[in-house]
């Protein structure tokens, strides 16, 4: 049923296997240290070039103790450049340092282009970056010139022979317009009808959801401030012939701005069904993001049978590393923990409400249900193994005993 699902985890088990027996003895950039606890704790080692690390019933980690490893992880899961179908048409690379230029690149991720994103440091390539991207090879992307990749804020050296197109990253309102120019021609003259506002000057945790909506969407991010709406996204909303606007952490952008965003567009925030504080929250506003719905636009994941990405909070350049798993495979939402040890109550909550289910009745069997599917971002210092294990039962299937209320339902033959 979940097919797809089903050749990423295969991929991410070959891919394992190879960077365990290739990398045996090495130490880099993404090897992790051992934890406090002894050798038991220490159950994801990561090689240099950024690996699947361990692997339980319903979740797989990806990355290593940076956000570069991280990133090279996610990109040489979904292509591992072993045949022409599995090169991308071009590489996204950023500067590490530009977080609001890394999290606008999010909508490269989405259709058509489906980008993977590598990080550079300032103007070094580093080594994790520099394998990912001979290893995927990218065809080139023939609306751009033949580019494989687009640099952004950065003038990193490249492999010999490989086309760039270089974009600027400074303030962020500049860079996120820069991008929404760029997409009709890589869509072939078609403009985006949704965008996604964030406030510039809001925490990073708050934005981080922003990400993976963007790459499932296709709807470009561009930035407001509390209290004003810049020239560049004006002139960028302007362009779009009033979107549908949708606003991320909300209670972050002063009442005036929506009020002024309303002139370019219908505005709709994004925020939960619970109390202020739980949807403003972090946590709680990823998992409004996940569960918000307006006609096609949205996760609506409210029911199980999904892909969901788990993340640390502290950690928020693993949101664009990640956003490619959203956009591709099982297209799943970002979900934030508080720190590497522990589920926060409201997560579980949400995980519990769309736990996959089947009935104990005879007619029914647990390989004609739904399935989730967690993918955990970062090594152990991002995600503990004992949160890794504590996440897996709450995406398992489990059994429930039928309603007196259940229609009676024949055997398949």
């Amino acid at each position: 049923m979940r097919t797809a699902s089903s050749r990423l985890l295969c991929a991410a088990l070959v891919l394992a296997l190879m960077i365990v027996l290739a990398g045996c003895g090495k130490t880099g950039r993404g090897q992790q240290q051992p934890l406090a606890g002894g050798p038991t704790a220490r159950v994801a080692p990561v090689a240099r070039q950024g690996a699947v690390s361990v692997v339980t019933r319903n979740t797989t980690r990806l990355g290593g103790a940076d956000p570069a490893t991280d990133a090279a992880a996610v990109a040489r899961l979904v292509y591992p450049g072993l045949t022409a179908a599995t090169r991308p048409r071009a590489v996204v690379l950023v500067d590490e340092r530009r977080w609001s230029a890394a999290l606008a690149a999010s909508v490269l991720a989405a259709a058509p282009l489906r980008a993977p994103l590598l990080y550079s440091e300032g103007n070094t390539l580093p080594a994790v970056s520099r394998e990912a991207l001979e290893a995927m090879h990218p065809v080139g992307e023939p609306a751009l010139g033949g580019a494989q990749v687009i640099r952004i804020g950065t003038s990193a050296g490249l492999p010999n022979g490989y086309l760039a197109r270089s974009m600027p990253a400074g303030e962020p309102s500049v860079a996120a317009a820069a991008l929404v120019q760029l997409l009709p021609a890589i869509a072939g003259g078609k403009a985006p009808h949704q965008v996604i506002v964030l406030a510039a000057d809001a925490p990073r945790a708050l934005e981080m959801p922003a990400a993976g909506l963007a790459a499932e969407s296709g709807a470009p991010i561009v930035f407001v401030t509390s209290g004003r709406i810049p020239p560049a996204t004006a002139t960028a909303l302007t362009a779009l012939h009033r979107p549908s606007i949708y606003v991320v952490a909300s209670a972050t952008i002063g009442v005036r701005t929506l009020h002024d965003l309303s002139r370019f567009g219908p505005v709709t925030p994004i925020a939960g069904a619970g109390p202020p504080a739980g949807a403003e929250s972090p946590v709680g506003n990823a998992i409004s993001v996940a569960r918000f719905t307006d006609g096609v636009f949205g996760w609506g994941i409210k029911e199980p049978g999904h892909g969901l990405v788990f993340a640390n909070l502290s950690r928020p350049l693993d949101a664009p590393a990640a956003a490619l798993l959203s956009a591709t495979g099982d297209y799943g939402p970002l979900l934030l923990l508080e720190g590497a040890i522990g589920v926060p109550a409201a997560l579980g909550t949400y995980l519990a409400d769309i736990q996959p289910a089947y009935t104990t009745a005879p007619q029914f069997r647990p390989v004609r249900g739904v399935y989730n599917h967690g993918w955990l971002i970062g090594d152990e210092s991002a995600i503990s193994a004992l949160t890794q294990a504590e996440i897996d039962p709450l995406l398992e299937i489990s059994p429930r005993k039928p309603s007196s209320e259940e229609p009676s339902v024949s055997p398949v033959e």
